[in-house]
């Protein structure tokens, strides 16, 4: 009786210890395991922006603005963007005889896909399309709204998992005609592309 106590003694204490030593293991002596990088499900972004204005007769200056995005991430290398840009003082200064006729702003809603992906460190890469309209104000132009489309892409730098530094290049678009074309365009609208760019903040949460 007494030799079978001793081993189920013996065979108790190990089954006790060996746990117990797996778990002191595990918090140290370099503590707990690392926990993940944080993981945001959406992205904001305001920039400085500059765009050509092609469907402009006569123009001899672009526009800068302000461009904002909001973009919600569908996984690693997916995500939706809402993009709002605005642009009205012209590059050249003040309109004169040699800048721009009448007094131009145009401003675009676009929604779109991105595909984006890391590239090397912190630096990331994207490319987007978007659908949408665009305005073109002082210029007398028909359509008033035209509907309006592109692509384009570019780089980002992350200085933390929430904020990053981006540059893009994009290329818009649209349909209008000058109301006071000759008689054989009949105001019918043509299409013209416009390249803009932006350097800006991106703020993810």
């Amino acid at each position: 009786m007494k030799r079978m106590f001793l081993r189920t003694l013996l065979a108790i204490v190990p089954a006790v210890l060996i746990p117990l030593s797996a778990m002191s293991q595990a918090t140290s002596p370099q503590g707990p395991a690392e926990q993940a990088p944080a993981s945001y499900k959406y992205e904001a972004y305001a920039g400085f922006g500059y765009t050509s204005i092609n469907q402009v007769n006569l123009s001899r200056y672009g526009l800068y603005g302000v461009e904002l995005s909001l973009t919600r991430d569908f996984g690693r290398y997916f995500g939706m963007s809402g993009m709002v840009n605005y642009y009205k003082p012209p590059l050249g200064g003040n309109n004169g005889p040699q800048g721009n006729p009448g007094d131009p702003s145009v401003y675009e809603v676009l929604v779109g896909p991105e595909l984006h992906a890391n590239i090397y460190g912190n630096v990331s890469g994207f490319f987007h399309g978007g659908l949408g309209v665009e305005h073109t104000g002082g210029e007398d132009e028909t359509p008033n709204v035209s509907f309006a489309g592109g692509f384009g892409g570019g780089m980002t730098y992350n200085l933390s998992p929430r904020f990053a530094i981006r540059a893009s290049g994009d290329r818009i678009g649209a349909s209008f005609s000058l109301i006071n074309n000759t008689p054989e365009l009949g105001n019918s609208p043509h299409r013209t592309w416009n390249s803009s760019a932006t350097i800006g903040v991106i703020f993810r949460f």
